[in-house]
């Protein structure tokens, strides 16, 4: 018996010891907020001074000193995010990761974007400010690589550190700009449902922009192997530890709608949910610049920003810039393919994916003159037949002499929009980015409003719908016509003094609706049905307005679904859920109960009129595409829809009153399972919740340490407070993605601007900063954003920084 004390003793002690241990060495790996430095290649000191909420603002005598600094700051609260950002694009997730992450880097590896980063930093200016600043910025993250403290996430998966380039930097431009793109996930599934039961079925889709009646104004082969791709593509961008980019809102109001007569300017950009958050804030102020910006980790220039004099945010213009060809291989020679100048060889590439505690992948990669071919990269995917993935961003030409070269100049470009002189020189080096398609806001403090769009656009034949697969032999179908960039939608200064966007589809300029993966009317319709009647805007009603809950649609949708309904044998709690519903005002809020039972109710409408043609796993990826979205108001009220026959019965064709009530009961009875038999106890708050996940926070055992939340959270799918999620019989409904930051500019008191992250400022878990925003967050609360350096200096603790 002694012996055994002892042992437990020893045991004891030991684990006290190792938790002692533990608590010191994480203790060391916190962020320095306050001390006395140095740095090489400073050429005067530079002070850091980080505010309440570990913002940094940065005083420096000029700016390669400024972006030395913030290089060094964003590496000591971001290097684990800028690891995992420049991994990806170039497919080298699997050297920390292993086998999990595999088909992700086959994937990317194959699309061809560290090659197009390679030549785009060979075709630089190396005299150019872009080119110097941008590895000032480099420069400092690879001090702090050399000389901070490792992150913990680092030491877990045992990570050797590189020093950063500026490859790396086009690879997260890369990936973040494939994230935009929609074609993978949708033109494969309607490929596959013409294919299978022809262009009758896709009448309720609105493919050809017929369901776009709330437009943004201009002022000036084989079924199912076509959908494995989308299935494929989905996979990826859903598993992968690096968020993606999935819509926005943003608005900007003019002095004559604003009660102080100055312009306001709203943006809250649309991320998939991770902890970090996408966002690292900065402000940086030297004798000939200042900027207060929002960047990507492992970025040197903001992509969203304002000082004194302008202001600017983005939303996704969701224009199509990828489209996929089915190649006609040569019957007589497997490594050719049909061209209207006869067969051409496809070029193949050898590459070495290098996996954590296994052996090397090689990864051969075929290429037609179209782009990648995509089987062999994406599983599920037959080698018999090829198609290729033509993407704008990799098909910019890599030489800058090649005849009408349109060259990779995002780094240019983002430069340059966060060194803008006017709205002149603004709107003018937005021409540099081919890729993405963005919608960007611009306001500033002489008045000027604008709404630009950026993405190189093109047109094509009649007889092409980019929305499908398209033929790669005919010569016709891949044939474009590039529109100058004068052609790109846009508004400046409209005489109806405000401008929005919501992912939502333009204009047809020149009677050419631009073809693309626009999102429904339905914040578009609240957003301008907010901002129309109203002309003494404040600060604080664009806060309450960034936050709004209410849908536009929601209630004529339930007025098209509860018409049909046969109600004759609804039970009790069927009839008063149904009350519910029709007294509605379509808001979302945590106490609210319609919201439970419309979107449970949606959920089975949907799984019941298209799971019986899409099957099981199609259906799931229907449900996690944008068109969905655009499908229901509209095929909703549709009685004669040929979606409401489930073409698995026999000698029946069910009607869309039989479809209908089916849903409404199998909604009500989930919800009785899920919530009990009260419908009061059936409150959004106990069904709608978010939580912030870190790559390292899936495994359960890390959970508690990295990840933020779960808490329920107002909101819903596409109304302006815009909490993501995909439809499901699920008890709790997940929050997939949403604001990724909420900005609100006031030019009329721009020194007290406001912002909120979703959880904090900082990605190391030992921070302050992890989390403190989240409260705010959660609550549609604010923060400031702060320009005057005296309430900076009294409000935060001091980094100064001298020259080595």
């Amino acid at each position: 018996m002694k012996l055994i004390k002892k042992i437990s003793l020893v045991l004891v002690s030991l684990i006290f010891v190792i938790a002692i241990s533990l608590f010191i060495y994480l203790q060391t790996t916190k962020p320095k907020y306050e001390d006395e430095g140095s740095l090489s290649n400073l050429s005067k000191p530079t002070t850091v001074y980080f505010d309440d909420f570990g913002i940094p603002h940065i005083y420096a005598e000029n700016q390669k000193d400024a972006m030395t600094t913030l290089g060094y700051v964003h590496a000591q609260d971001r290097l684990w995010q800028m690891e995992l950002m420049r991994r990806i694009a170039p497919g080298r997730l699997s050297e920390i990761f292993g086998n999990p992450t595999l088909k992700t880097d086959k994937f990317f590896a194959g699309l061809g974007i560290d090659e197009n980063s390679k030549q785009a930093v060979a075709n630089l200016d190396t005299n150019s400010q872009t080119y110097i600043l941008a590895n000032a910025y480099l420069d400092g993250i690879n001090q702090y690589i050399e000389n901070g403290t490792t992150p913990v996430e680092l030491r877990l998966l045992d990570i050797e550190q590189e020093k950063f380039t500026l490859k790396d930097v086009y690879n997260i431009f890369g990936f973040m700009t494939f994230s935009f793109a929609m074609a993978q996930k949708t033109d494969p599934l309607l490929t596959d449902i013409r294919d299978r039961f022809g262009m009758e079925y896709l009448k309720d889709f609105g493919i050809n922009g017929e369901f776009g009646n709330k437009q943004l104004k201009s002022f000036k082969g084989n079924s199912i192997e076509y959908a494995e791709i989308a299935n494929a593509v989905s996979t990826l961008l859903d598993t992968s530890p690096v968020p993606a980019f999935i819509g926005s809102n943003s608005w900007v109001i003019g002095g004559a709608k604003t009660k102080n007569g100055k312009v306001i300017l709203a943006n809250d950009p649309h991320i998939m949910n991770s902890q970090p958050g996408t966002w690292y804030e900065a402000h940086i102020v030297c004798p000939d610049y200042e900027m207060y910006g929002y960047y990507i980790a492992g970025t040197p220039f903001p992509l969203l920003g304002h000082n004194h004099n302008y202001a600017y945010g983005l939303t996704m213009f969701e224009n199509d810039d990828v489209d996929f060809f089915q190649e006609e291989d040569n019957p007589n020679d497997e490594h050719q393919y049909k061209t209207v100048d006869g067969y051409k060889n496809y070029t193949y590439k050898q590459k070495i994916i290098k996996v954590h505690d296994s052996a090397d992948v090689i990864l051969n990669v075929k290429t037609s003159h179209h782009g990648p071919i995509v089987n062999g990269l994406l599983d599920g995917l037959k080698s018999d037949k090829s198609v290729a993935m033509s993407w704008i961003y990799t098909q910019q030409k890599l030489e800058p002499k090649a005849k009408g070269a349109m060259l990779n100049q995002i780094l240019d470009a983002v430069y340059e929009l966060s060194h803008a002189k006017n709205l002149e020189s603004f709107h003018k080096n937005i021409e540099l980015i081919k890729a993405p398609g963005l919608n960007i806001m611009y306001g500033d403090a002489k008045g000027n409003i604008a709404w630009l769009t950026s993405g190189k656009l093109y047109k094509v034949d009649k007889s092409v719908n980019t929305n499908f697969i398209l033929n790669g032999a005919n010569g016709i179908d891949d044939k474009k016509e590039w529109l100058p960039f004068t052609k790109n939608p846009a508004a400046i200064n409209p005489p109806w003094n405000y401008l929005y966007s919501s992912n939502n589809q333009p204009e047809a300029i020149d009677g050419y609706l631009y073809p693309g993966y626009y999102l429904p009317k339905d914040r578009a319709m609240r957003i301008d049905g907010l901002l129309a009647p109203k002309n003494d805007w404040t600060k604080e009603e664009v806060g309450k307005m960034i936050t709004d809950n209410t849908s536009a649609t929601a209630k004529a949708i339930v007025a098209n679904m509860t018409k049909p309904l046969d109600a004759s044998s609804f039970s009790e709690n069927e009839k008063k859920a149904l009350t519910v519903l029709k007294d509605w005002k379509a808001t979302h809020n945590l106490e609210d109960i319609a919201p439970s039972i419309y979107n449970k109710w949606i959920y089975f409408y949907l799984k019941n009129t298209f799971e019986d043609e899409f099957g099981i796993e199609n259906f799931k990826l229907l449900l996690n595409t944008h068109i969905i979205k655009q499908v229901i108001e509209n095929q909703s009220k549709n009685a004669t829809s040929v979606w409401w026959d489930n073409i698995n019965s026999i000698d029946k064709k069910e009607s869309q009153s039989e479809i209908l009530t089916l849903s409404f009961k199998e909604a009500i009875a989930s919800l009785e399972n899920q919530l009990g038999s009260d419908i009061n106890q059936w409150q959004w708050k106990k069904v709608h919740k978010v939580e912030f996940q870190h790559p390292i926070g899936k495994l359960k055992l890390f959970s508690t340490f990295f990840n933020v939340g779960s808490f329920p959270i107002a909101g819903t799918n596409e109304v302006i407070n815009n909490q993501l999620f995909i439809y499901s019989d699920d008890a709790e409904i997940q929050v997939k993605g949403g604001p990724s930051t909420r900005r609100i500019i006031d030019f009329s008191d721009i020194e007290n601007s406001w912002s909120v992250l979703p959880t904090g400022q900082s990605g190391n878990p030992m921070s302050d900063h992890y989390n403190d925003q989240t409260d705010l967050f959660v609550k549609g609360k604010f923060r400031k954003m702060k320009l005057n350096k005296k309430e900076i200096i009294r409000t935060s603790t001091k980094l100064v920084f001298k020259p080595k």
